[in-house]
């Protein structure tokens, strides 16, 4: 792969056998329709698929904020021991459109990254970062307003040593990610969708999407009827009724 670092005009390529190339960008109409479905849906979806956890993170990768939401195509960085040097080499070669994902091998000593290589991924058009480890700078990195996902937060700074991977297949939050597959990551945490399911998980989540509105509209009308004196009928879907009679219940 040639690997670009970008200094003002000047480009310097380098040829290194662990830095891949990117893989394509997924088509824009499953980004926009994974977009409608956020997290959880996603990961209902995966139910019975056969992908380990539902392509659930550790529940501990969670967003900065929670008002940060993210969708997107997987760019994948292996790294450890609070090694931000490879996380730099990324960032500096990043593209328009890509999730940065960086397995950082849960390493809770040092934080990877803060203010300023969050300000350097907005503004080469990443949509934001998932880190398994810590970051600092907390308000600044809300007040950014890019999508940060971690484990947590320290002060301290980290290390600059090896220059380790870009762009080959990582864990992490405990799941396998490659480059490439669908990532979203919500309020709920992060899943990570396998690129050759994708279509097949969002059509599964589209459809308990509209199982899921009708529900509202069925809580919403007993409620009301309750609230009026008048007799609201069977709440309970007819799953649960099938349950309780296989319980004898």
């Amino acid at each position: 792969m040639l690997f670009h670092l970008f200094k003002q005009k000047e480009v310097v390529e380098l040829e290194k056998p662990n830095y891949r190339p990117f893989a394509p960008l997924i088509p824009d109409e499953m980004i926009q329709r994974a977009e409608r479905l956020g997290a959880a849906l996603l990961a209902d979806g995966m139910i019975g698929m056969g992908i380990p956890f539902e392509g659930c993170m550790d529940a501990q990768i969670s967003p900065v904020h929670d008002s940060m939401r993210i969708v997107g195509t997987a760019y994948t960085v292996s790294t450890a021991s609070g090694d931000n040097l490879p996380i730099h080499l990324a960032i500096y070669s990043g593209k328009e459109g890509y999730v940065l994902i960086i397995d950082g091998k849960g390493h809770a000593d040092h934080p990877y990254l803060g203010e300023l290589m969050t300000s350097a991924t907005k503004a080469v058009g990443l949509k934001g970062i998932v880190l398994d480890g810590l970051v600092r700078d907390k308000q600044a990195l809300i007040e950014l307003g890019l999508p940060v996902f971690a484990k947590g937060f320290m002060p301290r700074g980290p290390i600059k040593k090896e220059p380790g991977e870009i762009n080959t297949a990582i864990s992490c939050g405990g799941v396998t990610v490659h480059p490439g597959d669908l990532i979203v990551g919500d309020a709920d945490g992060v899943v990570v969708v396998p690129r050759d399911r994708i279509e097949a998980v969002i059509e599964a989540s589209e459809k308990k999407l509209d199982y899921e509105e009708k529900r509202k509209i069925t809580i919403a009308e007993y409620e009301k009827k309750r609230k009026q004196g008048m007799d609201p009928g069977e709440l309970a879907p007819q799953w649960v009724k099938d349950k309780s009679t296989e319980f004898g219940l």
